[in-house]
């Protein structure tokens, strides 16, 4: 890993009734639009999607970090992130997450060590820890 402190940069470019095309260097340019909610087409990514996402994303790539400092042998881990946003005190914001995970573990795997690392990968998860609003993660752990 590079030392901190880490960099990102995204380019947004729009014109006035079109998607919004998001880049950043060396990857490939994403549509996005607002979503059904705020009137949008509800067929490209948004802004609230694409938080809910990164949530999810980040969730699993630190269990995976974790777990291979950890030794953990794993088969699959499911990921659904969902995210509540509320009027608050006039501001709209997200006020709550919640993550399901779904880990399923080789035949004889430790369940209790499955749960445990799952438990870190919330606390650890950089999006996690970047979010204001809460996140709730409800884990189901399974080896076979």
């Amino acid at each position: 890993m590079k030392p901190y402190p880490h960099h990102y940069s995204v380019e947004a470019t729009a014109e006035p009734s079109e998607s919004v095309e998001l880049s950043a260097a060396g990857l490939p340019t994403l549509a996005s639009a607002p979503p059904v909610e705020f009137d949008g087409p509800g067929n490209l990514w948004s802004p609230e999607t694409l938080l809910v996402a990164a949530l999810a994303d980040c969730f699993i790539l630190t269990f995976r970090a974790i777990a291979r400092a950890s030794r953990l042998e794993w088969k699959r881990l499911t990921c659904q992130a969902g995210g509540t946003l509320a009027r608050v005190d006039g501001v709209t914001r997200f006020t709550s997450f919640q993550i399901r995970a779904e880990l399923a573990l080789p035949p004889g795997g430790n369940e209790e060590t499955g749960r445990r690392l799952l438990d870190k990968a919330e606390r650890t998860c950089l999006v996690t820890n970047s979010l204001a609003a809460p996140v709730e993660l409800v884990a189901e752990v399974s080896a076979g």
